[in-house]
């Protein structure tokens, strides 16, 4: 029918309008004796027996007329069959969601945990890390109520109701089916996980329950490249013909120490520094100018410092028809990051990573726009989830579906599928 977890629970979650269930079931089976206001979300926590025996109990008093619909015992049946993400506890008034984060190292120092802080209808109330004394530490620096050196135990939470995965791409599957199954909404960290395969379990886990899933690719909420797609969409080069991407970096020290770093440790990032760093651009490049159609690759492991491949060179065609080609190369001389997407009227020139204008050439002259980022770059990714729970007719632009299909381009860029 289309049920989404965002109807079930509110058209606005944490908002002040009635949820899809209560404008769906009687208002009886709200309540243990008497009739609830169907405004009221300060709900009891209860077993679904109870308010489901009191309510068909209370139509035997009926007319017949009136008896059960058969809609009323589709929604008994779903009740039944799985009670768990109808019956999430929200013992508070519903005007906030609080997060947990699983994994807090450096990206949530000040890239992204500080964003769950400052976003108006959010809370950051618990962290977790393997090691309970950095997890402590960081929950006082940071004034967070609760840490954990468990996820299971910060996942089921009940004053959790969404949560964070940070931590390094081998983990990411694990931890996300844990989250669907507790029915809270999931943002993870790019890559979405170690692979196409992974990534598809995620989000068909997320999908059957109708459970929002956001991934962490915040280039898509910045305004830097915000100016780009408007340029693009606004026919400012013409009809886009090719985009090209060209990421050289030279190895560094730890690369050269060749100390372990999960990185470029093939086992948890089967791409290496591709799967870190190329994930971002070819999200964007998604963003940007739609969906890969094919792609082709080859990448080789040219310096034996590490277990990935530090070379990778692909080429890709968008279903548009736009054509695109992308080299990446972790041993290189010195640090390039250009990309130029041409059309028949003009060319936009940029950087993915690095702190440069945003160029236009047309026939019409050059213009170049510097657009600094956030201090917290991830707060636009944040206040878009925001939107997404508790506004009506929002999309995040970076959702589990996207994701998807950006782990896909990855997947055949690397030959894996």
């Amino acid at each position: 029918m289309g049920i989404g977890w965002r109807d079930f629970v509110s058209d606005h979650w944490y908002c002040s309008k009635p949820s899809y269930l209560h404008a769906q079931l009687p208002h009886e089976w709200f309540s243990w004796d008497e009739p609830t206001n169907h405004h009221n979300h300060n709900l009891p926590v209860y077993p679904c027996w109870s308010p489901v025996y009191n309510w068909i109990s209370k139509q035997k008093k009926k007319s017949q007329s009136d008896r059960l619909s058969f809609q009323h015992i589709f929604y008994v049946f779903l009740l039944l069959i799985n009670p768990y993400p109808y019956m999430q506890t929200y013992t508070k008034q519903l005007n906030s969601i609080r997060w947990g984060i699983i994994g807090c190292g450096n990206v949530t120092e000040v890239k992204s945990g500080p964003a769950y802080q400052q976003t108006d209808g959010f809370e950051l109330v618990a962290v977790m890390r393997r090691d309970l004394d950095k997890a402590r530490d960081y929950a006082e620096r940071h004034k967070v109520p609760r840490f954990y050196n468990d996820a299971n135990a910060l996942i089921n939470c009940k004053e959790v109701d969404a949560v964070y995965i940070a931590t390094p791409p081998d983990s990411h599957l694990d931890y996300a089916l844990q989250v669907a199954r507790a029915g809270k909404p999931c943002c993870i960290e790019k890559p979405m996980a170690r692979n196409y395969k992974e990534c598809l379990q995620i989000y068909n886990a997320f999908d059957a329950a109708k459970i929002p899933l956001f991934i962490a690719y915040y280039r898509r909420t910045l305004p830097r490249f915000l100016k780009i797609k408007e340029w693009l969409d606004s026919g400012k080069i013409g009809i886009v013909r090719h985009l090209s991407w060209v990421l050289s970096q030279p190895p560094n020290a730890l690369d050269l120490s060749q100390v372990s770093n999960w990185r470029t440790d093939v086992e948890v990032a089967p791409g290496g520094y591709f799967d870190d760093l190329a994930s971002h651009g070819l999200d964007l490049f998604h963003f940007l100018l739609g969906e890969v159609k094919e792609a082709s690759r080859f990448f080789k492991n040219q310096q034996g410092l590490y277990t990935a491949p530090d070379a990778v060179s692909g080429s890709w065609v968008y279903q548009s028809g736009v054509t695109g080609s992308g080299n990446w190369n972790f041993g290189g001389s010195s640090n390039e990051d250009r990309v130029e997407i041409v059309g028949n009227e003009g060319k936009i020139s940029f950087s993915v990573f690095q702190e440069a204008p945003v160029l236009l050439e047309t026939n019409k002259g050059r213009q170049d726009i510097t657009i600094d980022h956030p201090k917290h770059i991830q707060s636009g990714h944040v206040e878009a989830m925001q939107k997404h729970l508790m506004e009506n007719n929002f999309i995040h632009p970076s959702t589990g579906k996207t994701a998807l299909h950006t782990s896909w381009i990855m997947d055949k860029i690397l030959g894996k599928i």
